[in-house]
């Protein structure tokens, strides 16, 4: 990885990369499969790329692992979406009273824990590290360095996601996006969106 935001993908299930097609429909054959359709998106440094809502549009939730930028994004995105959202160190007041320093919960099956700022396997933060030994998440996600990452952690057998950078603030040269399943305990149908960054 370099500090121009080089995408890392470590992971041994299929990741697709798209460029914002409509995902498939989670109701195949007239049968209703219970599932959450996630959104994930980091580092918007108050601008959206003009994609985003059509790459979320089947999700049933967006989240956003920090430096937000401003209120009005976070209201754009709550408009057709629940928003689950952690502020990150760029964030001022008023994001920060209306999102969480880090979430730790269940969903489908899955315990999450999201915080801005938290590295990676094999170079976790020691806040990070010590809630992931006592909490045992299956997911991990963090934001901050504006670097596309997927990685297994064999260790503490998780799935690290770092969706990158959605926003045009830093030196990262592509936005990114990412949207998974969750699925009776189990990440599913991981998909990238990447574009150029407009400069």
């Amino acid at each position: 990885m370099d500090s121009h935001g080089k995408t890392s993908i470590y992971f041994s299930v299929r990741v697709r990369r798209t460029s914002a097609h409509p995902a498939k429909s989670r109701a195949g054959s007239g049968n209703f499969i219970k599932m959450k359709k996630i959104g994930l998106l980091s580092d918007t440094h108050g601008t959206l790329p003009e994609k985003v809502f059509e790459f979320f549009a089947e999700c049933d939730q967006i989240w956003h692992a920090g430096d937000i930028g401003n209120q009005e994004l976070l209201n754009r995105l709550e408009e057709n979406h629940i928003v689950k959202a952690v502020f990150g160190n760029i964030d001022g007041t008023e994001i920060r009273v209306c999102t969480r320093e880090f979430i730790i919960e269940t969903i489908e099956g899955v315990k999450i824990l999201m915080i801005h700022i938290g590295g990676y396997p094999g170079r976790y933060e020691k806040k990070v590290r010590e809630m992931i030994v006592t909490e045992h998440p299956k997911l991990f996600i963090s934001g901050h360095s504006h670097i596309l990452k997927v990685i297994y952690d064999k260790k503490h057998q998780l799935l690290h996601i770092n969706p990158g950078a959605a926003g045009n603030s830093g030196l990262h040269q592509k936005i990114t996006l990412v949207r998974f399943d969750l699925d009776k305990g189990e990440i599913k149908n991981l998909e990238v969106f990447e574009k150029d960054r407009k400069r």
